[in-house]
Order: structure tokens, then C-alpha cells, then sequence
């Protein structure tokens, strides 16, 4: 039994070094040291040896069979070497090449343009103020000389809530708000940039969209005062060559009123669809803040004098960057995004 036990040992030893996968060796394992394997059915035989050699072959059995275990777990581990060797190989990364550049987020249009009104008037000392989105129809609309049977309330659909609870169909409240904050001081000069809600939806309304509001509060300001700012702003906006007019119109918290136009920015003035053929693009519209407004927030309008004027960003962004669908700036599209990315 001993020689068996020895030829075993051989024969073993060599399949399993011999053995050229995880599972070749796995199989070797278990026909050699199994429990039904040949070293378990050789060991079944000793009952038939006489008691002095039981000891002699028990022993050599386990050696054998730690042997065997010691050259399992060899070459277990020279088979996963050759594995990891094999795998690094393949996925042997080439250092000279090129990096994947990551995609990097930019700011939204609207939010460039934003940026840049903002960043305009506050070189020229104004403060941006800010206020809340629901509204209530008093500051939306009463305290600024639209009381609820003036006819002016048709000229924007509303979202109510409730009966005196409205989605803001602009940011003139917030100036209406500032003014009670800080009556009788003066001066003031505020932007009121937000979103704000009307019931309109086509290529060039969005019931969500963004305006931006200023307003000047001080003594002996005049028609003259916001022609030079406005004008500035023009053609900052859109470029030292743009022509800028205002036309005489009608909002109920300003007289006078004034819309402002600047030259079409596609055909300079020449005439083009976009213009209608006029030459002239309306941005925003302006005036003087009317005395009922002024009084009705504690400024006395025989003493201040004040101008106000809204824009609607949008607008302003279609006109800058050519774009004449309203409903690109909310699709979420990345081609449309990424034309705006800088750097």
C-alpha cells in the first residue's frame, strides 16, 4: 500500500502541475484528494493491514495528502498571476495618448445675458433687489394704479391662486415693495430681475419667462435722465453702432410712457423679416413713474420725481444671439446649450 500511496504522489504531482486552468485544477483536486477520490480509495484498504503497519501508512498518507495541498495552492496561485498578467496586458493602458476630455456644464443663455444686465447696472450704482413670486393682486396690481376694474388688468392673463393670490405677471411689485421699505429716503436705484407667470404660449411667449425692472427715485429726474440710460444700455447690449428711438405709449403705473426700439440687429436697420420691414425692434418698455404710484408708497410727488423701465430677458437674448424660437431657451436640449458654452 505504501508504493501505491508513492505512485499516487507522482502521478498527482505532475497533473497538477500540469493543470492549465482554474478549473482543470479544480477537476485534479478533486480525482486525487476528493472524497471519493483515488487517495480516499486507496486509505478504504487498511483495514485489511495488520495493526503494526496501520500507523506507518496513516502517516504517510497525510503527508502525502498535505503534499499534495501544499502543490494545489501553487499552483493556484501561478494560474491567477497568469490571469492578472494576461488582463493587465490586455487592458494595458497607452500613457502618449490623448485624454477623454470631460464635459464641462457652461452658464445658460438667459443666464449670460442676466449676467451681463446686472453686471451693466451696477456700474452704474444700482442694487439688485429681489421678491416673492406669488403675489399679492394688491402689490401685482392695485399699488400700481391698476385697481380691479381698470381695464389695463385685460392687457396680461393672469395666474390667480386664489381671488387676491397670483403668480406675478411681472417684478414691478418688488419696486413697489422697496419703495414702502425705504420712503421718504431717497435716492433709489434698483434692478428687480425674476421669473414671472402669464398665460401665454407660442415661438415667442413662455408662461415662464424672466424679466429684469429698474427703477430711480430722486429729485429732478427727468425724461432726459432715462433716455441717457436707457440709450446707454442699448448699445452696450447690442453694440455702439445701434440706433435707439422711443415711441410714445401707455402703462398704467408710468406717465408718460414710452416703448423703446433699437435698429433691427439682423439688417441694421434696413428692413427684414424679423423687423416687419420697419427697421426697428421693440426691447422694453419705460416712462416716468406716475405720481399716484409714487404717493401711494409714501414718496410725496411734489418733491421726487422718479423712472421705471421692464424688459423681458428673453427678448433681449433672442435679439443678441439670433434665436427665434422662445421655447429653445426651456427644451434642455445640450446642442442648443452648448453653442453658448465659453472657453
Amino acid at each position: 500500500m505504501q508504493n501505491k500511496l508513492r505512485t499516487l504522489e507522482v502521478e498527482a504531482k505532475k497533473a497538477i502541475g500540469e493543470a492549465g486552468s482554474l478549473s482543470k485544477l479544480e477537476k485534479e483536486r478533486v480525482h486525487y484528494l476528493g472524497r471519493r477520490g483515488e487517495l480516499t480509495l486507496i486509505l478504504r484498504g487498511m483495514k485489511d493491514l495488520s495493526i503494526e503497519e496501520r500507523p506507518v501508512v496513516g502517516k504517510l498518507a497525510n503527508q502525502i495528502r498535505a503534499h499534495l495541498e501544499a502543490c494545489i495552492q501553487e499552483r493556484l496561485a501561478q494560474l491567477k498571476g497568469n490571469l492578472k498578467a494576461e488582463r493587465l496586458k490586455k487592458e494595458r493602458l497607452d500613457v502618449t495618448l490623448p485624454g477623454t476630455r470631460p464635459q464641462v456644464g457652461s452658464k445658460h443663455p438667459l443666464t449670460l445675458v442676466l449676467d451681463e444686465i446686472k453686471e451693466l447696472f451696477a456700474g452704474l450704482g444700482y442694487t439688485v433687489v429681489e421678491g416673492p413670486e406669488i403675489e399679492s393682486d394688491y402689490y401685482n396690481f392695485e399699488a400700481l394704479n391698476l385697481p380691479k376694474i381698470h381695464p389695463a388688468r385685460d392687457m396680461q392673463d393672469t395666474f390667480y391662486i386664489t381671488k387676491d393670490i397670483l403668480l406675478r405677471t411681472h417684478t414691478s411689485p418688488v419696486q413697489v415693495r422697496t419703495m414702502e421699505a425705504r420712503a421718504p429716503n431717497i435716492p433709489v436705484r434698483i434692478i428687480c430681475p425674476g421669473k414671472v407667470y402669464r398665460r401665454d404660449a407660442d415661438s415667442t411667449h413662455s408662461p415662464m419667462f424672466h424679466q429684469v425692472e429698474g427703477l430711480v427715485i430722486d429729485k429732478g429726474i427727468t425724461l432726459a435722465n432715462l433716455k441717457g440710460v436707457l440709450t446707454l444700455f442699448a448699445r452696450e447690449i447690442f453694440g455702439s453702432d445701434v440706433k435707439v428711438r422711443f415711441r410714445p405709449s401707455y402703462f398704467p403705473f408710468t406717465e408718460p410712457s414710452a416703448e423703446v426700439d433699437i435698429s433691427c440687429v439682423i439688417c441694421g436697420g434696413e428692413g427684414c423679416r424679423v423687423c416687419s420691414q420697419t427697421g426697428w425692434l421693440e426691447i422694453l418698455g419705460s416712462g416716468l413713474v406716475h405720481p399716484r404710484v409714487l404717493a401711494m408708497s409714501g414718496y410725496d410727488p411734489e418733491v421726487v420725481s422718479g423712472f421705471a423701465f421692464g424688459m423681458g430677458v428673453e427678448r433681449i437674448a433672442m435679439l443678441k444671439y439670433g434665436i427665434d424660437d422662445i421655447r429653445l431657451f426651456f427644451d434642455n436640449d445640450v446642442r442648443f446649450l452648448h453653442q453658448f458654452a465659453i472657453g
